[in-house]
């Protein structure tokens, strides 16, 4: 069974735990900040390394750099009642002189985040985490309380961004997730069952997973480091202290976590929020194709020696892939240099694409490869 941090149930559950109850502002640590604001951290060696004074083997330096920039997100939303025949029926609530009852109900919720812009005060979080949102309240390692305000959120990618006014951040800096390799050591960071600020480590179990059915772009990265219901907007950093990753989605009978967990790469995170900051929301491209994933019996049939591509079977007349030349049967194996394995590869690169970008185009057709230009239309 898929189970998501975003369980209604289990997210107030997380924050009654966490004691994450909207604190008046009387509630909030003062603020000291240093005297000059923190742009980032600087990204250790990588790995583990030996502590001469204990003689063990440790990556605490690299937990101490990065945890400041992992935050605490508690959430006030209201949301629509289910439906009740009896409490609904004005007749049923006269007769027992019943008051009425409100259509709406307040939840509180808590997940995670990460400071990825110190100046600005930018936090990437999930979209479910914030999901329609009364009130926001971000509470940093060091105990002081903001409110925060949503910049914007992509449910295609279920990532969001947040901003609050802020002195004396650490922001943790992005890595590149697509030099991600299975087997790299990663560490998740966030704050699971409102224990507070936890931090988990493993490998990289695999890359590029996508027909969850969590999200309309997927292009996940799994692990095995531990990721449980509030850890949701967290990071998943490299052993270079370095942000790859946005903490999503798990797999578990029980809601808790088996080894399965699932991140949003940090360059999808990083496309999403230029968009956000830009527009508030993502204003995708397309191409105007409809594609199918080509697999080893279909490159049989059409007489390629492929190991994958994006097969097209259709081009909308007048749109920007029939300008550009695209026909059906062509298979796209390469777009702006990145490989194109199968059709999601192809639709999460121009779904995240600014309309107007050029893209770069490598395909076959009848056997031959070609090269075409295409612009990304609205």
């Amino acid at each position: 069974m898929m189970a998501r941090s975003k369980t209604i149930g289990a997210l107030a559950l997380v924050a009654l735990l966490a004691g994450c109850q909207m604190p008046p502002s009387s509630r909030a640590a003062p603020e000291q900040p240093p005297s000059a604001p923190a742009a980032g951290i600087p990204a250790p060696a990588g790995g583990p390394m030996l502590d001469p004074q204990r003689g063990v083997l440790t990556m605490a330096p690299l937990v101490a750099g990065v945890t400041p920039g992992v935050v605490n997100i508690a959430v006030r939303s209201r949301v629509e009642r289910a439906p009740n025949p009896l409490f609904d029926d004005p007749f049923f609530r006269r007769f027992f002189d019943l008051p009425a009852v409100p259509r709406e109900r307040e939840v509180l919720s808590a997940g995670s985040g990460v400071i990825v812009d110190a100046a600005r005060g930018y936090i990437l979080t999930n979209g479910h985490v914030v999901a329609n949102p009364a009130e926001i309240q971000v509470t940093l390692k060091d105990r002081r309380t903001y409110p925060a305000r949503l910049v914007g959120s992509d449910p295609a990618t279920d990532v969001a961004l947040l901003q609050i006014d802020a002195r004396g951040l650490t922001a943790v800096p992005f890595g590149d997730s697509d030099r991600l390799e299975v087997g790299d050591v990663v560490i998740a960071i966030g704050n699971p069952f409102g224990l507070g600020q936890t931090v988990t480590s493993g490998i990289v179990s695999a890359l590029g997973r996508s027909g969850l059915g969590l999200e309309g772009y997927e292009d996940f990265i799994q692990t095995d480091a531990s990721i449980n219901p509030g850890n949701s907007g967290g990071a998943l950093v490299n052993s270079k202290g370095e942000l790859v990753g946005i903490n999503t989605a798990i797999i578990g009978p029980t809601g808790s976590n088996i080894g399965i967990g699932f991140a949003v790469p940090a360059n999808m995170a990083k496309a999403v929020m230029a968009q956000l900051v830009e527009h508030g929301e993502v204003r995708r491209g397309r191409l105007g194709i409809t594609i199918e994933d080509l697999t080893p019996a279909r490159a049989g049939d059409m007489h390629l020696e492929l190991p994958g591509g994006a097969v097209i079977t259709h081009v909308e007349p007048g749109s920007a892939a029939a300008r550009a030349g695209i026909a059906p049967g062509d298979v796209i194996v390469r777009a702006n240099g990145q490989p194109i394995q199968d059709a999601g590869d192809l639709r999460n690169l121009v779904g995240l694409l600014p309309v107007g970008t050029d893209v770069q185009i490598v395909l076959y057709r009848e056997g031959r490869e070609r090269a075409l230009a295409a612009q990304v239309g609205p």
